[in-house]
């Protein structure tokens, strides 16, 4: 038996103010846009991974269990440069920890993401394919 990790449920304020924040700024794709147990469901792809939003702000201001979600990119400074043409400002500076480079964001209604890097010549090429998602894209 195989399983994996589908996708992430977010709650959203503003639907449309969300889907247009990462379409924007991580070039996400609609799957689809449906009425599902009488709410607006709309499911987006940022590379391999989905998101799927329930048009119903959050129940409170907190994440509750979730922390953030992790976007994974092969040029961090080249992503943060196209957040920035698109009206993005950045509040801090790019982390760097041995193979890992990051930064903390936050997108619509608070939800934080870390926009990563795996520094491929920090790393074997068998822990490259261990941690990054893009090892086989």
């Amino acid at each position: 038996m195989r399983t994996t990790l589908h996708h992430a449920h977010l709650f959203a304020s503003n639907l449309d103010e969300s889907i247009k924040f990462y379409q924007d700024m991580f070039r996400a794709e609609v799957l689809f846009d449906l009425k599902v147990a009488g709410a607006r469901n709309v499911m987006i792809s940022i590379g391999t991974s989905k998101i799927n939003f329930y048009d119903q702000p959050p129940k409170d201001q907190g994440r509750g269990a979730i922390h953030h979600l992790g976007i994974e990119t092969d040029d961090l400074e080249d992503l943060l440069s196209h957040m920035k043409n698109n009206g993005f400002h950045f509040i801090k500076e790019i982390k760097s920890f041995g193979p890992l480079k990051y930064i903390m964001v936050a997108a619509p209604d608070n939800v934080l993401l870390e926009l990563f890097e795996v520094v491929k010549d920090k790393v074997s090429e068998d822990q490259y394919k261990q941690i990054s998602s893009l090892s086989s894209s």
